[in-house]
């Protein structure tokens, strides 16, 4: 039994924002199980659930110190279900998972009131950027083409393509600036 059980969510956050890994752990085995079972629900693959929960849990720790988090547990569902939709967006299975689940279509899809937002506020700032840092970023992002195979449409290095996503992000996230939520699963 850890000596952090007794403590409430927020107590424990405070304590992984100060770098307290313990508090952190004790933040993971009392929500990994529900999330995962919240993703397996949708997916219905182990491996995909798994990666996914601790993609979500590494970037909590990494981004622990700007973290304005009150209910982890909320805010990591969130975070899940955000990472989910990315996936089934990009995913060749997209067709089968949204089948096998109709209930959770209207969240999982493009037609979803926050995917329209986030779209909007993104092609804004698309419309902003130098025409090949625009080019790049819809490649990669829409049509989920590699770094190698973007850099060879387009005639480029890979190296650049890695460069000229990196600043777009970096920009992007500066952006969306108090929609920081959005920001992290770019």
């Amino acid at each position: 039994m850890s000596k952090y059980n007794g403590y409430s969510d927020p107590e424990l956050v405070l304590m992984v924002q100060q770098g307290n890994r313990a508090a952190f752990e004790q933040l993971y085995h009392r929500h990994a199980e529900v999330l995962y079972r919240y993703a397996f629900n949708i997916l219905q693959d182990e491996a995909e659930c798994t990666d996914a929960i601790q993609e979500i849990f590494v970037w909590f720790w990494a981004n622990r110190e700007q973290l304005k988090v009150t209910e982890p547990g909320a805010y990591l569902k969130a975070a899940v279900k955000y990472r989910l939709i990315r996936y089934i967006q990009g995913s060749r299975r997209r067709a089968e998972i949204l089948a096998k689940r109709p209930e959770v279509q209207e969240d999982f899809t493009d037609n979803s009131l926050e995917i329209k937002e986030l779209k909007q506020v993104i092609s804004l700032f698309l419309s902003t950027l130098p025409e090949r840092s625009a080019r790049i970023f819809h490649l990669s992002r829409n049509e989920y083409l590699t770094n190698r195979e973007i850099a060879r449409e387009m005639g480029i290095s890979e190296k650049t393509v890695e460069n000229q996503m990196t600043i777009v992000l970096r920009k992007l996230r500066m952006a969306l600036g108090k929609l920081h939520f959005w920001s992290t699963f770019l």
